[in-house]
């Protein structure tokens, strides 16, 4: 083990002879200046002469303790912004055949939609350039700036022109819900690219993440994740967006799944008696949701009962919507083995591990 490797950090020796995708790794610009040599010089001299710092990770408190797996933070720069570390931590002890790579730099907390629209597009060339046109096992997921659907449908076209890029990533906090028509130029342009649409668990719209405020404390937020992802899928099924887009899948990243069961049954129960006020719905929602929705595993809600959690699985009613996930160089477990659940029937355990992402991402 070379000093760059992290202490028992690697796949575990039971999954050997499966193929193995990770469908959320995280990438971290060094710094804002990085971004210079793609950013006009317009834009070099704005952010210059505003003072402009940088932009926050969107998704954690950058100081907050055993967040990420130590030794994962190179000598210069935030975790996750060394291709070196990454390959020496994940891709090579992993043994990975791809790495789906997400960059949450905060490009929605611009209120300026020519600013974010150049951000994003120099963050979407910064990671072509240092990360994806350097390792073939990478692909890559397009930051959109979401202030503005139609510059964000302008950056889904971009991205669509480099096969690295299998997904563009909208934040889970967003202005507004995602369903809305006002974003449907971007599955428009997604459905037309062939692209997934990823919704990435974090986002700084300036709204709260529950529905009755701002809560108080870190921990609070962290549970309250999956509230975010439950109000997009709403949203997403009720306004008719799988309807107008019938190709288009979504991930939906870092938001959990063990709450997607009891959801559904409430959507299809209450479906069923509101469905007047929407009739292009035309079937039950949880059909909708797994033709079209596939979902990250990490974080994992581990129960003290291994069994519970398959119980969970089978209440999907659908082998092919969990995809294996690390959430690389966040530190989510002790025990690699325990990054997917226990007790999997080898068929599932196979989909899961890399079957559904390949499917998902039309991966050869």
């Amino acid at each position: 083990m070379t000093t760059q490797q992290i202490e028992r950090f690697a796949r575990p020796e039971q999954w050997s002879g499966h193929p193995l995708i990770d469908t959320d790794v995280h990438i971290n610009l060094p710094g804002l200046k990085t971004l210079f040599p793609y950013l006009a010089e317009r834009w070099q001299d704005y952010i210059t002469e505003s003072g402009m710092g940088g932009l926050p990770s969107n998704l954690y408190p950058p100081n907050a303790p055993n967040m990420f797996l130590p030794g994962s933070k190179p000598e210069q720069g935030p975790p996750g912004s060394s291709l070196e570390l990454l390959q020496a931590q994940l891709l090579d002890p992993w043994d990975l055949t791809y790495a789906l790579v997400n960059c949450t730099y905060a490009v929605d907390s611009v209120h300026n939609d020519d600013l974010a629209a150049a951000l994003a597009r120099a963050l979407n060339e910064w990671q072509l350039h240092e990360f994806l046109e350097r390792d073939p096992r990478l692909r890559g997921a397009a930051v959109l700036p979401l202030q503005n659907p139609g510059f964000a449908a302008r950056e889904v076209e971009w991205a669509s022109q480099h096969s690295q890029f299998v997904q563009v990533t909208v934040p889970s906090r967003s202005r507004e819900p995602l369903g809305r028509r006002a974003f449907w130029p971007i599955y428009e342009a997604a459905q037309r690219a062939g692209l997934v649409v990823g919704i990435q668990a974090g986002g700084l719209s300036g709204n709260p993440l529950t529905p009755v405020g701002w809560p108080t404390y870190f921990v609070e937020d962290y549970v309250d994740v999956p509230l975010a992802f439950q109000a997009q899928l709403l949203s997403l099924v009720t306004e008719g967006v799988f309807v107008q887009f019938p190709d288009l899948k979504m991930v939906t990243i870092e938001g959990g799944f063990t709450w997607l069961p009891a959801l559904l049954w409430r959507f299809d129960k209450d479906w069923k008696g509101l469905r007047r006020e929407v009739p292009w719905v035309d079937r039950p929602p949880s059909e909708i949701v797994r033709d079209h929705i596939r979902m990250t595993i990490a974080p994992l809600d581990h129960p003290d009962t291994p069994e519970f959690m398959l119980q969970v699985i089978d209440q999907l009613l659908c082998d092919e919507m969990l995809m294996f996930s690390t959430d690389y160089p966040q530190a989510h477990f002790d025990d690699p083995a325990d990054a997917l659940p226990h007790g999997l029937s080898d068929a599932l355990l196979t989909k899961i591990m890399s079957g559904n992402a390949l499917a998902t991402y039309r991966l050869p």
